[in-house]
């Protein structure tokens, strides 16, 4: 459709608005429900914004509506309508949009709003329309709070809004005029000062009562000084300045410089008559292409200017890789523009800035504003603070926002745009520019605390000292300028950005020096992370290896020993809180803090340390009283004495010590280790050189060579701020060499071929003095050419001053030493040996057989994956606990403790609670296989006790479960960990009966629902539980599963209180809202635990039709015969079970032979884990437990709540 063919509905709408006649508007009797229409047609345009580009070419404000505003002002519901229709049509082209739109067909219509805005703003730079917005806005403001309707407060905002509408279009670059001259913006602003308008926003900024209205002031004050230069509008009227006057000169000098340069050039150049065949050049030390010199067809005159980039087709630049552009342009307006800008900066300054700016950031603080409206609180401290610099300093003025406060909002918001900004990569240029907005108001709140120094003022200066006592204190105010160098990026941050950076920076350094000199020393805020490891490591004394561990070495030592331990033992002040050995937050086992409390008790009595050692074994038996470990509570102190020298004497498991530590800080990533990272605050004297070193470094380096490239462009301060940061790194510091790079010297070459260089005197200075450097290194070291190729460190600099490989002897200590041919070789012929044999580490066995006796653990791990002798470091990853080998007092150590404990009802957990040196389950198991101490694995099972089945079960069944019960062969193939804590649940009765009811209480509500004819649901939902698991199977995924009764049978079923009370044993979710209407099976449960569950459903059909039909009797009354036949019962409900399980799949891995070579049906897993899920079983096994509590342990499936 072409836009400018208007729709018919839109043209008869707008012709009913009214005609102008000369000057006179006369509206149309529906002129009020034609401007309601229009905004109805705006409020449903298309994303082309359809209707508002035929309004716009139409002229519809500029020929109907401004008419209607300044003659019909008095028709109220006509004059808010237009307002509203107003407002609408100005709003920004951003606004309308979202963005500025990628595609070509959308930029199109983007650029054409953009133009009827801007003729729209052409059309308002009027006295007239601005004087009846102002008389409407008076008008208002004069009515109290109390008489203030809601739809005045309504007006009063569209006002507002409209006017931040018209001054936000964007000027017109094309027809945008010079320097000194009107354009649209001015006559707009000069139409606001002669309306008056201007005064009402400064009675809207200073009245308490008007708060509400800050942020919108704010906005419309930052709009109409979008393009002025806070200096020079200060200095507006006054003449010029001498700075200004000498600025001039310097810039007139260097172009005539040039000029007269050129004209030197151009007189000895040869003329324009000369000879057809001027003749060949061959240029010696230039070679072409190929191997010969370069060959010269031009003058000789031309050779001065010769390339070889000369005729090459110039590289494109990406457009996701070029430049950011500027956006912000400054100008000077008309004389009388400023004159009314200053006098409104004034009087804004002396009535307005520190009410407002408190009320717009509690509003900020307290999230009443829009999104990025803190933009606009910066712009404003920057600018007017910068004014009141220029023009009069008053701190007095700008209180408000001189304080740490201020100081730490911009520091956020900064740190929040630039985080931003890396992680947003659309919107990165946005960010961008919100964050060169905080920077510069930074950068001016750092330039007054400055000014202030300078004040004579006593009070002024003091205020000063007491800020910069607080910002250069935190660390945050110090590291945020090496963080944005760091990450500066030229594709989103523009020049003016690193200008604006790098004279900040030059700024807060000078400021940070001068405080340093005042004060003599300055104590600082120091922030560290560290890395806190979860290791264990062995005292000092004993990881330095001075600590005899021979036997006669032992009893050398122990005579001293044991006079001290007399005279402790007999002492009664010693006291057993001063030592303690167990840590209860800890999420180290219990039994591992008890092995590690043995190894402290030797480690003090290794290191000498008698009474730290007996207050250490004292605590101990308070906390670990069980199997008199550490002595029984009435021990004497002879008996004490006597342990602790056991103690001393006793080979006690060590973790790995501290001395592979060194070498393995390089490696850490490989270790599975938990590190935790704690940031420490401490307090340290600040060193200014120190923090400046902090800068020497290529990233920063680069940023200010790449500003220095624009010398020509700079002004002569921010080339003093470069060359002032690039002097400090070369003289102070010493790094001359980070600057030896070819293109500063590039740049170098250029400066010192300036004609006009002589205005550049500073930056000649310091080139020749780098050049100088660089050529006396030179005659030293002929690499510092191949050097100018790249940016450097300061770890290559110093190689490069002081020598290659003269930092290697520092650094030696950390890194790991090399490896020749015959240690490889050697360390392959162990490995090869050793890797296959089964008990044993090969990596210890290894570092026990190697000649090297620096080398690592780590060391030899990594080595052997890079000789391919291993595919990962994950390899030799030790589990479980890392003794390997029996001695000969351990294995009398555990025949004892066999001895001792086979007659109690767990023979393996009282051996692994009372052993010394700890070792998992399966290691101990095997032990006593291989001793011969037991024949079978079996022998080393808990004794259940036994106990009086209830009432309702026959002696039959519970045989069974007994059978059950006592089946616990999968506890052999369960992880140690789990299998260790399944020993250490207890056997208390209570425990027993739970599991015992919770199962029998299933059984029981299956037989009565198949007595009271439930049979068929439960069939279905039996069927129901193995389709799903097949599902599952198939699929790969899970999700809940409705049950849908289809049949009135089912529907009865899923009514009935005691099928609920089986559908919840059985882990069957109920609705879980009043939108879920359906019973549904979790997703959490897997297909083995469904088949389970419906294994579980059809053991009680399966006994009842077993039962005999014959009353249960009492237990004490049964014959002979009947307990004859309950055993028959017994074992056919084990074959039904079992061949129920195989059809299931899940007998397979539960057969196992008997000795004898009978193969026996076993009933596959404890009764209570046919209801358990497995993700119970883990969170009950990984549960630590205290010894001697019984937990009682969940049969049904607890399932949590599943939103579908």
């Amino acid at each position: 459709m072409d836009l400018y063919m208007m729709n018919c509905e839109l043209l008869a709408t707008c012709s009913a608005l009214g005609y102008l006649e000369g000057d006179t508007y006369h509206k149309e009797p529906d002129c009020l429900e034609s401007v309601k229409d229009l905004i109805r047609y705006l409020r449903h345009e298309d994303e082309t914004r359809d209707v508002r580009q035929q309004l716009g070419a139409a002229q519809i404000l500029q020929s109907d509506l401004l008419p209607i505003l300044t003659q019909h002002r008095q028709d109220k519901p006509l004059f808010d309508a237009v307002i509203r229709l107003m407002v609408n049509l100005t709003q920004p082209a951003l606004l309308c949009f979202g963005s500025v739109p990628k595609e070509p067909s959308l930029g199109h219509h983007f650029l054409q709003v953009l133009t009827y805005l801007q003729a729209y703003k052409e059309a308002f730079a009027s006295e007239k329309a601005f004087g009846v917005l102002s008389e409407t806005l008076y008008e208002l403001l004069q009515l109290g709070w109390e008489e203030r309707q809601e739809e005045d407060n309504l007006l009063i905002e569209r006002i507002l809004l409209l006017v931040r509408n018209i001054l936000h279009v964007p000027a017109d670059l094309d027809q945008e005029k010079i320097d000194d001259d009107a354009s649209v913006h001015d006559q707009l602003l000069w139409a606001i000062h002669l309306s008056g308008l201007d005064d009402l926003l400064l009675f809207l900024a200073s009245s308490p009562a008007e708060q509400q209205w800050s942020l919108h002031v704010l906005e419309i004050v930052s709009l109409m000084f979008r393009d002025q230069n806070p200096e020079q509008l200060a200095g507006a009227g006054q003449g010029r300045l001498a700075q200004e006057r000498s600025t001039d000169v310097a810039e007139l000098e260097v172009l005539r410089q040039r000029e007269m340069a050129e004209k030197k050039t151009r007189a000895l150049q040869r003329g324009n008559r000369h000879s057809r065949f001027g003749g060949s050049y061959i240029v010696q030390g230039l070679k072409s292409i190929g191997e010969r010199d370069l060959v010269f067809h031009k003058g000789l005159h031309n050779l001065r200017n010769y390339s070889s980039d000369l005729g090459k087709q110039p590289r494109r630049v990406p457009k996701r890789r070029q430049a950011a552009r500027e956006l912000s342009t400054q100008r000077r307006s008309a004389l009388n523009v400023r004159l009314f800008l200053r006098d409104f900066c004034s009087e804004f300054l002396e009535n307005c800035y520190n009410r407002l700016m408190g009320s717009v950031k509690d509003h900020l603080l307290r999230e009443k504003a829009q999104q990025h409206d803190e933009t606009y609180y910066m712009w404003a401290l920057a600018f007017f603070m910068a004014f009141n610099r220029a023009a009069s300093f008053q701190p007095a003025l700008v209180s408000e926002t001189l304080s740490v406060r201020t100081f730490h909002f911009i520091e956020q918001n900064l740190t929040n745009y630039y985080e931003m900004m890396l992680t947003d990569r659309k919107e990165a240029a946005s960010w961008a520019r919100r964050m060169h907005l905080a920077l510069k108001a930074y950068q001016e709140l750092l330039a007054t605390v400055n000014e202030m120094d300078m004040s004579p003022d006593e009070a002024v200066r003091e205020s000063s000292r007491i800020i910069k006592n607080n910002i250069f204190y935190v660390m945050e105010y110090r590291e945020l300028f090496l963080t944005l160098f760091r990450k500066f990026d030229e594709r989103c941050q523009p020049r003016s950005f690193l200008r604006d950076l790098v004279e900040t920076t030059h700024l807060f350094l000078k400021m940070l020096e001068r405080f340093c000199r005042s004060r003599g020393n300055l104590m600082v805020q120091n922030k560290r992370k560290k890395r806190k490891k979860k290791k264990k490591v062995l005292d000092q004394a004993i990881a330095s290896g001075n600590v005899p561990h021979s036997p006669g070495e032992l009893e050398a030592v122990w005579p001293a020993l044991a006079e001290q331990l007399q005279c402790c033992a007999q002492d009664p002040e010693l006291s057993v809180d001063s030592m303690v050995p167990f840590d209860a937050a800890s999420e180290v086992p219990v039994e591992e803090q008890r092995a590690e409390a043995m190894v402290r008790i030797q480690d003090c009595l290794l290191a000498g340390q008698a009474p730290q050692a007996l207050t250490l074994l004292r605590s101990a038996r308070e906390v670990w009283p069980e199997g008199d470990v550490f002595g029984s509570q009435d021990i004497s102190p002879e008996e004490e004495i006597q342990l602790l020298k056991q103690i001393l004497s006793a080979p006690l498991p060590r973790q790995e010590g501290q001395e592979e530590q060194g070498a393995e800080e390089e490696e850490e990533e490989d270790e599975e280790e938990e590190e935790l990272q704690v940031v420490q605050v401490s307090e340290k004297e600040f060193n200014f050189l120190d923090y400046l070193k902090r800068f020497a470094c290529s990233t920063v380096v680069r940023a200010y060579v790449g500003l220095l490239r624009s010398y020509q462009r700079n002004s002569a301060h921010t080339n003093h701020c470069v060359v002032k940061m690039l002097h400090r790194l070369a003289h102070d510091l010493k790094m001359e060499a980070l600057l030896f790079q070819l293109s500063v010297f590039c740049i170098f070459n250029r400066l010192l071929s300036d004609p006009a260089a002589g205005a550049y005197k500073e930056l000649v200075t310091f080139a020749k003095y780098i050049l100088g450097k660089f050529f006396v290194l030179a005659a030293v070291n002929q690499k510092a050419f191949v050097e100018l190729l790249f940016w450097k460190n300061t770890t290559v600099v110093r190689e490069m001053t002081e020598g290659y490989g003269s930092l290697d002897g520092g650094s030696s200590s950390r890194r790991a030493p090399t490896w020749s041919p015959e240690e490889e070789a050697h360390l392959r012929e162990l490995y090869l040996a050793h890797k296959d044999v089964e008990g044993q580490d090969v990596v210890d066995v290894i570092l026990a057989h190697l000649n090297s006796a620096s080398r690592t653990r780590k060391q030899i791990i990594h080595h052997l994956v890079r000789l391919g002798l291993a595919d990962s470091v994950k390899d030799f990853q030790r589990k479980g606990t890392r003794i390997v080998l029996w001695t000969e007092d351990q294995e009398l150590e555990l025949q004892r403790l066999f001895e001792e404990f086979q007659d109690s009802d767990d023979v393996l957990s009282n051996i692994m609670k009372n052993i010394t040196a700890k070792r998992s389950r399966a290691r101990i198991v095997d032990k006593l296989l291989a001793l011969g101490l037991v024949a079978e694995r079996r022998e080393l099972y808990k004794k259940r006790r036994k106990k009086l089945a209830p009432s309702s079960l026959s002696n039959g069944e519970e045989s069974l479960k007994d059978v059950s019960q006592g089946n616990l062969e999968e506890e052999e193939h369960l992880p140690e960990e789990e299998s260790d804590e399944d020993e250490e649940k207890g056997q208390g009765s209570e425990a027993e009966q739970v599991q015992g009811s919770s199962f029998l209480s299933t059984e029981n509500l299956g037989q009565s629902l198949h007595q009271e004819g439930f049979s068929a649901p439960l069939l279905w939902l039996q069927n129901c539980l193995i389709r799903v698991a097949n599902d599952r199977e198939e699929d790969g995924c899970s999700q809940a599963v409705p049950l849908v009764p289809l049949t009135e049978e089912n529907e009865e079923a899923m009514e009935n209180k005691q099928f609920q009370q089986l559908l919840c044993k059985l882990g069957i979710r109920p609705p879980a809202s009043e939108q879920e209407t359906f019973w549904r099976i979790p997703a959490k449960l897997s297909p083995t635990q469904l088949r389970r569950v419906a294994a579980s459903l059809s053991q009680a059909e399966e006994e009842k039709k077993l039962q005999p039909e014959l009353e249960p009797k009492v237990p004490g009354e049964q014959g002979p015969n009947e307990e004859h036949c309950k055993e028959h019962r017994a074992q056919a409900l084990k074959a039904l079970l079992s061949a129920r399980k195989k059809k299931a799949g899940l007998a397979s891995s539960e057969e196992e032979e008997t000795p004898g070579g009978n193969e026996q049906l076993k009933v596959a897993p404890k009764k209570r884990q046919l209801l358990d899920s497995d993700e119970e079983q883990e969170e009950d096994e990984g549960r630590n437990r205290a010894p001697g509590i019984q937990k009682k342990k969940r049969f049904q499936i607890e399932d949590e709540d599943e939103n579908d």
